[in-house]
């Protein structure tokens, strides 16, 4: 009996990113118009897109086996799940996007407590509720279906609970940020009952890896040349590693073909003091996947 791990895919501003992490894990997704469900060649996997903010629901349900969607939407939802790895990307970085409370740049509020009695407009209704009241601090949480920073320039709310990665388009908005409420990013999920079955486990697992060897390749790169005995220990020195560098010598020579993965940055600054130490034959070359 052939068996198929339900998969959900984030749609919206997380999907394109997902579907490049899939390719370079070693997953084709093709998602066609006005389709949910997308093509993967994996018979393994029947994969559905839906938005990241009910992907914990459907999963804690049991609708879907497994999925990715925020740690925020998680926490919203306040949903069961097993959490099988942290994938930190978003649709334009590799880093953690923050929700945050911003008032008006004039406003007197600066505190916490200085939004007692006061209106706060989010998509995150549920978490900013749970938030003030362990906190005893009393505010209205409002739904807000978008441009939430133009309700608080409109004087709609005294408040915004908001998502954002650098805070440009808070400051831009001309808000300022009074408190971090959390960092958030993709998180790999997998209902509790199908976690205890072993295909489905072990199937959610080979993405996990994958999926976070794709990522960890993310500005690295590798490294092959070929270093005479003599610089060897000193170029040892000077090249940063995972591990420690492959070493071999090379037939019937006092030279070594030396391979490492570096971070893409590093390589500007280490050429010149390679070829400085005698070596020769410098490749560089991309990766898919550090595992």
């Amino acid at each position: 009996m052939e068996r198929k791990l339900k998969f959900g895919i984030p749609k919206g501003s997380l999907e394109k990113a997902t579907i490049d992490l899939f390719a370079r894990a070693g997953w084709t997704i093709e998602v066609h118009a006005r389709s949910y469900f997308p093509v993967v060649d994996d018979e393994e996997l029947s994969l559905v897109i839906c938005r990241p903010q009910e992907m914990s629901k459907y999963v804690e349900a049991g609708i879907l086996d497994a999925g990715i969607t925020g740690k925020d939407w998680i926490l919203e939802n306040d949903s069961k799940v097993v959490v099988v790895e942290d994938l930190i990307y978003s649709k334009a970085s590799f880093r953690p996007a923050k929700w945050v409370i911003a008032v008006r740049g004039d406003s007197p509020i600066n505190r916490l407590e200085d939004l007692h009695g006061k209106r706060i407009s989010t998509e995150l209704v549920n978490y900013t509720k749970r938030f003030f009241s362990e906190r005893g601090i009393q505010v209205e949480v409002s739904y807000s279906w978008g441009a939430t920073e133009a309700k608080v320039v409109q004087g709609l709310c005294d408040a915004i609970v908001e998502i954002t990665e650098t805070g440009s388009t808070i400051k831009a908005h001309g808000l300022r940020i009074i408190y971090e409420l959390m960092e958030t990013y993709p998180q790999l999920i997998v209902n509790e009952e199908a976690y205890k079955d072993d295909w489905k486990r072990k199937k959610v697992e080979q993405i996990a890896v994958l999926l976070k060897g794709a990522l960890n390749s993310h500005k690295k790169v590798g490294l092959k040349m070929n270093v005479p005995s003599k610089s060897l220990p000193q170029v040892i020195e000077i090249l940063p590693s995972i591990t420690a560098p492959t070493v071999s010598q090379l037939y019937d020579t006092d030279w070594f073909a030396l391979e490492v993965v570096v971070s893409e940055k590093q390589v500007r600054d280490l050429v010149p003091k390679l070829l400085d130490l005698g070596v020769q034959g410098i490749i560089e070359y991309s990766l898919n996947k550090v595992i």
